[in-house]
């Protein structure tokens, strides 16, 4: 692909700073004009590199390669599938990357949908914090057309550090469902660990030398275990988000006993989020145990 015009939709916490990196690589970049803080920022810092649109139809017309981040399958609704949004302006083999983590139903529909105008759609949730975006880590599990998987690989080389297939259409989006049950449990378990540690006064900075080179070591522990002594629970992923990917994963899944300690944390969770700490990240999680 000689000329790259790059459509990108979701300028948050994620997204801006993929866009940085994409920014740097795109012969032309096009971006919605939206009322969030965030966007505004991003617009006001880039504006002689970028050009800002009215609507998503607009936005595929003009574009070759379309990067989604944004919250939910309602999101995707209607930037997709709306009145003028991104399918109704496809043009023949456009590559769309959506970043959203979302429904396996909704990922699948819109495949199907871009499939009928000639193009390729793939779920690409991703992993590794708003850290890992910043810093060009993202690990990326992709679901959608294995024949154009290494096309879409030339584009997140830009922004990540694992790009793999998982399968047809919806596979990225189960493969993350899997990634936030196994988070979910770390997370509860390094609390608890913790706590335990702190009432029997241990010493958490030599506690978590020394069980960072054992067989409990984990990136949430060398990432957030001395904070979460500390009380810091500032870093992007926000307990209403795991929250959200956690009620997809029940919602896909027949016989919730199969999953007892994940129901009992996504229960955590929903009280965290009812307890006004919604916006806090997951490592917060502690709070329930003092």
């Amino acid at each position: 692909m000689s000329k790259i015009n790059i459509g990108f939709v979701g300028l948050g916490i994620m997204g801006k700073h993929i866009a940085n990196y994409l920014l740097k690589n795109s012969s032309n970049f096009y971006v919605i004009k939206r009322n969030s803080k965030s966007t505004k920022d991003f617009i006001k810092t880039n504006k002689r590199n970028l050009v800002v649109l009215d609507n998503y139809k607009q936005l595929s017309e003009l574009s070759n390669i379309i990067i989604t981040c944004v919250g939910d399958d309602y999101d995707l609704k209607s930037i997709f599938l709306g009145k003028k949004g991104i399918i109704n302006g496809l043009k023949k083999n456009t590559l769309i990357i959506d970043h959203t983590t979302s429904s396996e139903k909704i990922s699948k529909e819109i495949y199907t949908r871009c499939s009928k105008k000639k193009c390729y759609f793939f779920d690409s949730p991703m992993s590794g914090g708003e850290v890992g975006a910043k810093e060009g880590k993202l690990s990326l599990m992709v679901g959608g057309s294995k024949k154009k998987f290494n096309d879409l690989k030339k584009i997140t080389k830009y922004y990540s550090k694992s790009c793999i297939y998982m399968g047809p259409s919806g596979s990225g989006q189960l493969t993350k469902m899997v990634n936030q049950i196994f988070v979910a449990n770390i997370i509860q378990g390094l609390a608890e660990g913790l706590t335990f540690a702190k009432d029997k006064k241990l010493d958490i900075k030599k506690l978590l030398k020394v069980t960072s080179v054992g067989a409990g070591q984990s990136w949430q522990l060398e990432n957030r275990g001395l904070t979460m002594t500390k009380n810091k629970f500032n870093f992007g992923f926000m307990n209403k988000l795991m929250l959200k990917d956690l009620k997809l994963v029940f919602d896909n899944l027949d016989d919730i006993k199969k999953l007892p300690l994940t129901i009992q944390i996504k229960r955590y969770y929903q009280k965290l989020v009812k307890l006004g700490y919604k916006d806090e990240d997951t490592s917060s999680l502690i709070r329930l145990l003092k």
